[in-house]
């Protein structure tokens, strides 16, 4: 699978400035990470499906998504999720509310990693 490494500048500052603000409707996902079992605080965008919330990667295969399959248990905002990674072929209906509300930001992603299989999709049910 696919990743797109996010420039020094989104990694290190806008990412900050997202997850304080909300920009872009934005939401801070905290998820642990495999190898240190720290948490890492990613600003995600969660568009909502026939009453499903849904987390959805724009890079591809991260860091994030890597921590999700390994540890399914996430945050976004106060909330507590159990997050169940989808298959590709259920994936259209969720992406085609993401991509307008995420906005234009991530339209060069699509060009860039034009497949859905490149782009994991999780469903978010209400948990521990």
């Amino acid at each position: 699978m696919a990743y797109l490494k996010p420039p020094w500048f989104v990694a290190k500052v806008f990412n900050r400035f997202a997850m304080a603000t909300g920009v872009g409707h934005s939401e801070t996902l905290t998820v642990i990470k495999r190898g240190s079992g720290q948490p890492q605080h990613i600003p995600v965008v969660i568009p909502e499906v026939d009453g499903v919330k849904y987390l959805v990667s724009t890079r591809g295969e991260s860091q994030w998504v890597k921590n999700v399959r390994a540890d399914p248990r996430v945050t976004v905002g106060s909330a507590t999720y159990l997050a169940t990674e989808i298959p590709v072929e259920q994936r259209a209906p969720v992406l085609a509310v993401y991509k307008p509300l995420a906005g234009r930001v991530v339209e060069g992603y699509w060009r860039a990693l034009p497949d859905d299989a490149d782009h994991p999709v999780f469903a978010l049910t209400p948990g521990p």
